[in-house]
């Protein structure tokens, strides 16, 4: 299961249906957001919210339990967003 959907049934057990469906659209995901940082920002929504659920799940992450897989890395190395991140980054080097 990608780890977009099994954070997203994790926060639907939580009682949390929109952060579930950012999740699902892979706003809190490490290599499909749009933001610079999703592991902080789902910390810090997991936190402000601060119900018993929330913070359960604030651990899980802090843990690592919903950190893309070696695949899901793979993948996107392997994808045109990946391939043109490593091309600048080796522009970068020289």
């Amino acid at each position: 299961m990608h780890t977009t959907e099994l954070l997203a049934l994790e926060l639907d057990k939580a009682n949390l249906p929109e952060m579930a469906k950012k999740a699902r659209e892979g706003y809190y995901h490490d290599f499909l957001s749009p933001l610079a940082t999703p592991c902080i920002q789902l910390e810090r929504d997991l936190a402000a919210i601060a119900t018993p659920a929330a913070m359960a799940l604030r651990k899980r992450h802090l843990n690592g339990d919903f950190d893309a897989t070696k695949e899901e890395s793979d993948a996107w190395a392997e994808s045109p967003d990946g391939k043109a991140t490593f091309e600048r980054l080796m522009k970068r080097g020289h």
